[in-house]
């Protein structure tokens, strides 16, 4: 966006643009979409459903027409190919679990100024938070990395690499596409104690529990345990401060055998960190929730894994959205 486009009302229709997101997300957590399913249905019966207010329901209702995620004919309402497809959890392609967990962002994000002026997080980290509030973080990085994981790890030929380790891999999902692509290897997912039963779970449903297991441990404070010809670290990075990346990117290190690559998955931000707009913005994002975490550049990327010995260090021509990329490294 350059400074020609803005005018008043580019600045309102910014500033309001949270009101289009909440009623997506005011949708999807009172789970409109799977009780319409592939019905049409009048809001008196989804007022009952969900136990709610018909005046309520029924602006909600039409919010939903209006942002065409739902059709209406007469009273009547029925899902989009949008709203069915991605919205109702009776379809493989549900993404109601990171909408959900972007819901949960909606409070700090109101309180951004604190943010800024004190440099402290204004919300409950998801690794603390309650039992629901993990699960939609989890179970939304997988919503997420299922549509980027195909694309990515077709690009990258890892045919002769024997094993592989997911660093903060949350419920498997990266691990999952590159055993897939890969039928020689197998695969470790190291994360937190309280993410393991999902982790196994989504290995499950995947087939895949003879070749991928579950290690528990915290990046920053544990050690990582056994030796890997590849390790993957998605969206890990910039929930920290420099100096404990330096230190998961070190021990990391550690652990790859001689010729084994490492990867690194995250928003990149340019080298004067003031664009792409995503990685800006979700670089306050993690201002209002974590301690120290932040977007880098690729720059600071590359000198982290430089700082460690790793050698031919390169971005991968990868168009991948909201300028995510990954950065590949060898360790000789």
């Amino acid at each position: 966006m350059n400074s020609q486009e803005w005018n008043p009302g580019k600045l309102l229709e910014t500033s309001s643009s949270f009101w289009m997101g909440c009623t997506l997300q005011a949708g999807v957590k009172l789970d409109i979409f799977t009780i319409i399913d592939d019905r049409q249905i009048d809001c008196e019966e989804i007022a009952l459903n969900i136990e709610g207010n018909v005046r309520g329901v029924t602006t909600l209702l039409n919010a939903l027409v209006a942002m065409e995620l739902l059709k209406k004919e007469g009273n009547k309402y029925s899902n989009t190919e949008t709203g069915k497809n991605f919205l109702s959890k009776n379809s493989s392609m549900y993404m109601g679990y990171i909408i959900i967990h972007q819901n949960h962002l909606v409070q700090s994000w109101g309180q951004l100024d604190i943010a800024v002026k004190t440099g402290n997080p204004v919300r409950t980290m998801a690794s603390v938070a309650s039992d629901e509030e993990r699960e939609n973080f989890l179970m939304g990085m997988f919503n997420m990395a299922m549509g980027l994981a195909p694309q990515i790890v077709k690009e990258i030929d890892l045919s002769e690499k024997l094993s592989f380790i997911d660093i903060g891999g949350g419920p498997g999902t990266y691990a999952i596409h590159f055993c897939q692509q890969n039928p020689q290897m197998k695969a470790i997912v190291y994360d937190l104690p309280t993410t393991k039963p999902f982790a196994l779970k989504t290995i499950e449903r995947f087939g895949l529990s003879d070749r991928i297991d579950f290690m528990a441990g915290n990046y920053v404070e544990s050690d990582i345990k056994g030796t890997y010809d590849v390790a993957w670290l998605s969206h890990v990075l910039h929930g920290e401060g420099p100096d404990d990346c330096q230190k998961i990117i070190k021990k990391t290190v550690s652990t790859i055998e001689k010729g084994g690559v490492i990867l690194i998955h995250d928003f990149i931000l340019n080298n004067s960190m003031d664009s792409p707009l995503f990685p800006a913005l979700f670089s306050l994002n993690m201002l209002a929730g974590t301690p120290s975490g932040r977007a880098y550049s690729e720059e600071q990327l590359m000198n982290m894994l430089e700082s460690e010995g790793v050698k031919d260090i390169k971005r991968l021509p990868l168009d991948l959205p909201n300028d995510s990329g990954v950065i590949m490294g060898t360790i000789l």
